[in-house]
């Protein structure tokens, strides 16, 4: 895996965020889209869960594959009312075209009745896992419950944690002096 993941998107603040504005912090991505009836709300519990209780967390990201839809202010909307420790990232159908390649995310729209909207937008529904120096270093199957992606995390934090010499995997930077978590 270990691939270097670019894209350049919009936070649910509205604010201009690229790989690089997380560099030196672990990432946990997920894609999907707000008005998803089933699969997205369940992954998105399931890695709250998952995260619940850690010390040390990765930054949950959640980037849409409908920017129709999903503006800055619905991501935002979405997310704080339900996921809140979820940073939601949207753009413009480019933008997300090629976050989706950075991650090999497969995600089409198509026709759905029961959709207010008359659309629905499959998608591949896995987790992302992304090193400090921006590499796809994991990724977990929607299969996969939250005790396991919480026992996975502790131990590739833990892991990056011995290698940096004391210094925590959530807190290392390439920019000198900063201390983010």
């Amino acid at each position: 895996m270990s691939e270097l993941v670019a894209f350049d998107l919009v936070d649910h603040h509205g604010t201009p965020v690229t790989a690089e504005t997380y560099r030196g912090r672990w990432l946990m991505v997920q894609f999907g889209f707000t008005a998803c009836r089933v699969v997205c709300p369940r992954a998105l519990a399931k890695l709250d869960a998952a995260l619940d209780g850690l010390r040390a967390r990765p930054v949950p990201l959640y980037v849409t594959v409908d920017p129709d839809r999903d503006s800055p202010d619905v991501l935002r909307t979405h997310l704080e009312a339900a996921h809140p420790r979820f940073t939601g990232l949207t753009g413009n159908p480019g933008q997300i075209e090629r976050a989706k390649q950075a991650f090999q995310i497969f995600a089409r729209r198509r026709p759905d009745a029961e959709d207010p909207d008359g659309y629905a937008v499959p998608h591949t529904a896995i987790t992302h896992l992304v090193d400090p120096d921006g590499r796809r270093v994991a990724h977990w199957a929607d299969t996969v419950p939250a005790d396991r992606i919480a026992a996975d995390l502790v131990a590739r934090l833990a892991v990056a944690d011995v290698s940096a010499a004391g210094s925590p995997p959530w807190g290392r930077s390439r920019r000198a002096g900063c201390r983010c978590r």
